[in-house]
């Protein structure tokens, strides 16, 4: 069973930054889709970006130019680098697992297997 363990939430100003990092245990394969997705309460969740053992890295608009994800298959870690954050930003942040290749240029396209427990980030204006 794949276990997916989120840090490096926190509270910043707007124009900071902050690097996610996600941690998956247990059986993981380096060609899964890999996404960071996002979630306000009372509002529908936003996959942010994804990337899969292929080569596709894909983003939504909103973050793109701004956020970088990226994974370290050594060591079994995915992480998002969030530049020039803004308070729109302002979320808690799931790591998410997809069997099989991202097959689509939207991070919003899967409903996502296995899910991490969430790291929060604030942006404060």
């Amino acid at each position: 069973q794949v276990r997916l363990v989120e840090s490096g939430g926190g509270s910043v100003q707007s124009g900071g930054s902050l690097r996610l990092s996600c941690t998956a245990s247990g059986v993981t394969g380096t060609s899964d889709c890999m996404a960071w997705v996002r979630q306000v309460p009372g509002k529908a969740r936003e996959g942010v970006a994804s990337i899969d053992g292929y080569g596709g890295i894909y983003y939504a608009n909103s973050v793109k130019d701004r956020f970088t994800i990226s994974q370290d298959n050594a060591k079994h870690t995915l992480y998002l680098q969030l530049n020039s954050l803004k308070p729109e930003d302002t979320a808690m942040y799931y790591c998410a697992a997809d069997p099989g290749y991202c097959y689509s240029d939207s991070p919003d396209a899967y409903e996502y297997k296995t899910w991490g427990q969430g790291t929060q980030v604030t942006v404060s204006s």
